[in-house]
């Protein structure tokens, strides 16, 4: 990957519907090896799909809650079990394995308290070997990219200026 690939990626990721000459003109190419990359980045699966950015609260799910799992065991079974189950819920948005006190981080999308109350009583309750579960609830967004920061040269973290 080069930094024409790493270009293409980025102007995808802000706008996903480009024309492929809206993009060849961005990055600086003409269009057919514009289009070839394109295609190879997916192929190789750097470029996994595009999406619509919907608005959360006027899509009807304004409420954003952390929920940090700590498991009983960490036996290969209770962390498949409990990673099948997550899989399924549609309200879970992303479920990350953590190092620290917690074993998942999960964010959750839901409508409303009493929505998410079923929510952990009725499902996230239901799933085996459970430790405890901590709820942090989101009251605002100071920042939320979808486009992943140039890597550094020297694999360290960049800080890009305005």
């Amino acid at each position: 990957m080069d930094a024409v690939d790493l270009q293409i990626i980025r102007e995808l990721q802000a706008d996903g519907r480009l024309s492929n000459q809206d993009l060849a003109d961005r990055v600086r190419l003409s269009p057919s090896p514009c289009l070839r990359r394109v295609r190879r980045l997916e192929e190789a699966g750097l470029i996994r799909g595009y999406t619509a950015v919907v608005d959360q609260v006027a899509y009807g799910l304004p409420i954003t809650v952390f929920v940090r799992i700590r498991l009983e065991r960490h036996t290969a079974e209770a962390v498949r079990l409990f990673e099948e189950h997550v899989a399924v819920i549609e309200h879970i948005q992303d479920c990350y394995l953590m190092a620290g006190s917690s074993d998942y981080l999960l964010r959750v999308v839901i409508e409303d308290l009493a929505a998410y109350e079923a929510l952990v009583r009725e499902t996230i309750h239901a799933i085996p070997g459970i430790a405890s579960i901590e709820s942090s609830f989101a009251y605002g967004s100071v920042k939320q990219s979808r486009t992943y920061p140039r890597p550094s040269p020297g694999g360290g973290p960049g800080i890009r200026r305005a």
